[in-house]
């Protein structure tokens, strides 16, 4: 009987080894891939313009960019570059002087946002304490598309990024909300859409050591996840962007206008369909921020109801201006305990675990506060 060859047997795990490595590097060029998508484009191709003038993009708009991961076996997770834009028209940069992080934006020649910006950026108006627009650091003309002009602005965080953790953040926000709606009435501007989206808050003092712009919750390299630190013991500073439905009136124009309004479509009087006040749609729009962002996120804020519908007053008429609602939130502030400050803001959604957890790190920590308070004093007091 002749013999029978019996062929080796396949080893099936390495085989299944190097099919899971494919299907891992197939998902990864494709999520990573090795070139810059297509809005990005326009960024890379100006690159060097931008560098003239003194704003440095990240590397993977540098024209000779180069993937760090391609031709190793480095996750493109790991690496910074792999972390492209979101929005086509901004885009992060840093100043070449000092790495002062800074956002692009690309706007229409001319347009409202560029005029008003800058007019309420003036060196008249920009010192201003009162003054919570956001600051134009630069604008130019765009040198291949002269139709298109750039902004240069502080990388800001919007306001509810981290979440608000006691109620004295919240008094804060209120305060300055109000204060830099005034100051931009008493310039005769309207903002037009002052909703939550239109509102930023410089982070720096929770975020010493920076953040990534894209990947906001993680490092500057984009790696590692960052804590944030507690508003109510540094304070963050609110800024009101976005002037595309912003009008700025003559000192004698009219206030009553019949506009379109913006992105808060429940000002009873766009219903109307006849001129109104502009100036008390906007009051109406930021009291429905803290209608929404507030006394409908978190528990035991009932004591803002009343401001807040005097601020949303369903009579334009009777609605205050911003300058008055300004006026009447001092008052109103002066009479808090200053105890509540400190009270953890608690949502509807809450487990009894994550109760539990929250209230004690939150005693926690205002006993180091308090401590480190004591200490102070202590230390002032010997010396």
């Amino acid at each position: 009987m002749a013999a029978v060859s019996i062929p080796p047997k396949q080893n099936d795990s390495l085989g299944k080894s190097s099919t899971r490595r494919k299907t891992r590097q197939e998902l990864y060029d494709k999520r990573y891939p090795k070139v810059i998508n297509e809005d990005e484009i326009i960024w890379r191709d100006r690159y060097n313009f931008f560098l003239e003038r003194g704003w440095e993009l990240r590397p993977r708009y540098r024209p000779d960019w180069m993937p760090s991961w391609a031709g190793t076996s480095i996750n493109p997770l790991d690496c910074e570059d792999s972390i492209g834009s979101i929005i086509s028209i901004i885009l992060d940069a840093k100043r070449a002087t000092d790495g002062f992080l800074v956002c692009l934006k690309r706007v229409v020649c001319q347009s409202k946002e560029v005029q008003i910006g800058n007019f309420l950026s003036s060196p008249e108006l920009g010192g201003c304490s009162d003054n919570h627009c956001v600051p134009i650091l630069d604008s130019f003309q765009d040198p291949l598309s002269p139709e298109f002009e750039y902004i240069v602005m502080p990388f800001l965080r919007p306001f509810d990024d981290p979440d608000f953790w006691v109620v004295g953040e919240i008094i804060d926000f209120i305060g300055q909300m109000l204060e830099g709606l005034a100051f931009m009435h008493s310039r005769r501007v309207y903002h037009g859409d002052l909703t939550g989206s239109n509102i930023m808050m410089d982070a720096r003092p929770i975020y010493p050591d920076g953040w990534h712009p894209i990947m906001r919750y993680a490092s500057v390299d984009g790696i590692n996840v960052l804590r944030p630190l507690a508003r109510i013991d540094h304070p963050v500073r609110y800024y009101i962007i976005d002037y595309d439905c912003s009008i700025m009136l003559l000192p004698n124009e009219s206030q009553f206008i019949n506009d379109l309004g913006g992105h808060d479509q429940e000002v009873p009087e766009l219903s109307l369909n006849k001129p109104f006040d502009v100036f008390k749609l906007d009051v109406f729009t930021l009291g429905n921020v803290f209608l929404k962002n507030f006394h409908q996120k978190y528990l035991g804020l009932e004591f803002l109801l009343e401001f807040i519908n005097y601020m949303m007053n369903q009579d334009p008429a009777n609605r205050p201006t911003a300058q008055e609602a300004c006026q009447r939130w001092q008052i109103a502030k002066s009479t808090f305990n200053p105890s509540i400050m400190r009270w953890r803001l608690r949502k509807p959604d809450e487990s009894i675990g994550e109760r539990v957890v929250l209230d004690t790190y939150a005693i926690a920590h205002h006993g180091i506060q308090s401590m480190k308070r004591l200490f102070q004093v202590i230390r002032i007091n010997y010396r």
